[in-house]
């Protein structure tokens, strides 16, 4: 079992940058794989990016792709994912998923969630 806690959402303007943070508990850390996904009003939950447990395989969806870089430290039981040059279309609230099944990192029903951090991009 993991327990994650998102942090770093806010409100920016458009071409602005955010860096947000994903604090696991446990000594398991270095065991899962690990994605962002993202979630608007009205609109179903959906895969941003995801890094394997080693960090040696990373995939994004093609709309962020160039502009945000997901990261992970397994001393610090941390995930990151960096947001530059962000758009009105990636308001959402962010959540944090930990899977140990890295076939099953992009989809959301199963894994491990945290609570979610709000991101809000201004035209």
């Amino acid at each position: 079992q993991v327990q994650l806690v998102e942090s770093g959402g806010g409100l920016v303007q458009a071409g602005g940058s955010l860096r947000l943070s994903c604090a696991a508990s446990g000594r398991t850390f270095n065991n899962y794989h690990m994605a962002w996904f993202r979630q608007a009003p009205g609109q179903e939950r959906e895969f941003v990016a995801g890094v394997s447990a080693t960090g040696g395989n990373i995939y994004y969806t093609d709309s962020v792709k160039g502009r945000f870089t997901i990261s992970r430290d397994n001393v610090k039981n941390t995930v990151y994912l960096q947001m530059n040059s962000l758009k009105p279309e990636d308001t959402a609230v962010y959540y944090c998923k930990a899977e140990v099944n890295f076939t099953l990192l992009r989809r959301t029903g199963r894994g491990f969630w945290g609570q979610g951090t709000q991101v809000t991009v201004s035209s």
